[in-house]
């Protein structure tokens, strides 16, 4: 039988890959006449995702996997903004995507049509592929609804004042948030004058080109947001199609058995689990603060931590651990600490030891601690991470402030022992009346994905005007 192909355009990263992958697997769920093919694009930096695709390939049929030829841009001058930089490297493999669609995808006798190209937030470049196919177009926005509608605002402030963000700007008033954004949440990138600014209102401008954006997040999480998008008549149509999570994790790194052995010992709710996303690093006088703060709280604690890539000459991990720490602190917690450079962070956020979570505030973390229901005290570390702090403690109230205006770049800004244990003092506090809030947003989280839920709904709302679409470009497959 005939079937009906998507291309999928991910930006590297296993975040965005994994994401990808979760949302290709509803789609074929509810349109089985629907193939999808995902055109991996080597990172410019860290491991490729060979096994994981390998994985996802070997289980579901309906996916496919095109690796694209490695680009060898020279870039130069775009080192000094690392968003200028990821932009224009996934730009230089603009020709290699084309060639893969026409020479791999649209070659097989079984494709009736081409329903069109969904790229990732960070490839909106190849809108211009999908504009020399003739084919539709949308975007996969992997954060939230609140930050697509900061990154909508960014050229409506450069309008307005002829210049990036300066951290003496007053409050920003932006639609998709309902308080005042302080300069000190604002993401980095937005303070950048080397092309990290205008990168982003290029991504911007491109996503109000396509026939509509995907966004990994659901309605009852982001109503303010999702509602002031929807009533905006520049956007496209907008799909609220999350949570889209990796709910199987993945199990064959080295420290998984200890790991989770570990906490099979420990008492329901009794561990805060600290964890900063496989980029988040710390230089070590900000781990000694750590480490003191943990010692004086008295809590259980899972620790994974890296340090500073600098220290470690790039790799951002180290082999042995107790250098990394304070001397001693390993065998003074030795009986209700553990340490470890990386973490199952799905299962552990699933486990009954664990009670609270201080996270860098990475959307996919969010989702995943509302999922499994764990309060979250924030420290947020680049990309991001802080304008979802900020949405996520004073806009929707589901977790408490550590330290919302945390910047990796800035390591000098020394958040002290004192601060960090006041912060797990309050989220392990169970009479904290966010756990309810918590709570309650796990349940509507499940249900939203569930037959009749509004990501369910909006996910079949998505497939039926993907076959509407199929032929109105000119020159569609």
């Amino acid at each position: 039988m005939k079937k009906t192909k998507l291309v999928f355009v991910p930006s590297p990263g296993i975040s965005h890959l994994i994401s990808t992958v979760e949302l290709s697997k509803r789609l074929t769920e509810r349109d089985d006449q629907l193939s999808i093919f995902v055109l991996v694009i080597s990172s410019p930096v860290g491991p490729d995702s060979e096994s994981y695709t390998q994985e996802v390939a070997a289980s579901n049929t309906s996916i496919q996997f095109i690796n694209i030829p490695k680009a060898d841009p020279n870039l130069p001058e775009a080192l000094s903004s690392p968003e200028n930089f990821y932009a224009l490297y996934l730009e230089s493999h603009r020709s290699h995507v084309k060639t893969a669609i026409i020479g791999q995808v649209l070659v097989s006798e079984s494709i009736t049509s081409l329903a069109g190209m969904v790229v990732d937030l960070f490839c909106s470049s190849m809108v211009d592929v999908a504009n020399e196919l003739g084919v539709p177009s949308y975007v996969f926005f992997t954060s939230g609804s609140a930050y697509l509608g900061f990154l909508f605002y960014l050229p409506i402030h450069y309008s307005q004042n002829g210049r990036e963000f300066e951290t003496s700007d007053s409050d920003s008033i932006i639609p998709t948030y309902s308080h005042p954004v302080p300069s000190k949440v604002i993401p980095s990138l937005a303070f950048n004058k080397h092309g990290g600014y205008s990168s982003f209102i290029k991504h911007a401008t491109k996503f109000k080109e396509t026939k509509g954006i995907i966004i990994n997040t659901f309605a009852e999480l982001e109503p303010h947001a999702v509602d002031r998008l929807k009533f905006d008549a520049e956007t496209p149509p907008i799909y609220t199609v999350g949570p889209l999570l990796d709910l199987e994790g993945r199990k064959r790194e080295p420290d998984h058995e200890t790991i989770m052995k570990w906490l099979d010992d420990q008492p329901p709710s009794s561990v805060v689990f600290l964890c900063f996303g496989s980029m988040g690093s710390f230089e070590p006088d900000q781990l000694a603060e750590m480490a003191l703060a943990l010692e004086r709280s008295g809590y259980r604690f899972l620790l994974s931590v890296r340090l500073s890539k600098v220290f470690t000459k790039g790799t951002g991990e180290h082999s042995n651990i107790s250098e990394m720490l304070p001397q001693g602190f390993l065998e003074r917690i030795e009986n209700r600490g553990l340490v470890s450079s990386w973490a199952p962070q799905m299962e552990v956020l699933a486990h009954e030891a664990v009670g609270g979570f201080v996270s860098h505030c990475g959307w996919n973390s969010i989702l995943e601690s509302l999922w499994h229901g764990v309060p979250v005290a924030t420290w947020p570390v680049y990309a991001e991470q802080q304008i979802n702090a900020f949405e996520l403690v004073r806009e929707l109230e589901l977790a408490m402030d550590l330290k919302m205006d945390y910047r990796m770049e800035n390591a000098k800004n020394l958040v002290m022992a004192e601060e960090i244990e006041k912060a797990i003092r309050c989220l392990m506090d169970t009479e904290n009346p966010t756990r309810k809030r918590v709570q309650e947003m796990k349940e509507m989280s499940r249900k939203a994905i569930e037959n009749g839920g509004s990501s369910f709904i909006s996910l079949g709302r998505l497939t039926e005007d993907m076959h509407i679409n199929i032929g109105k470009e000119k020159g569609s497959f």
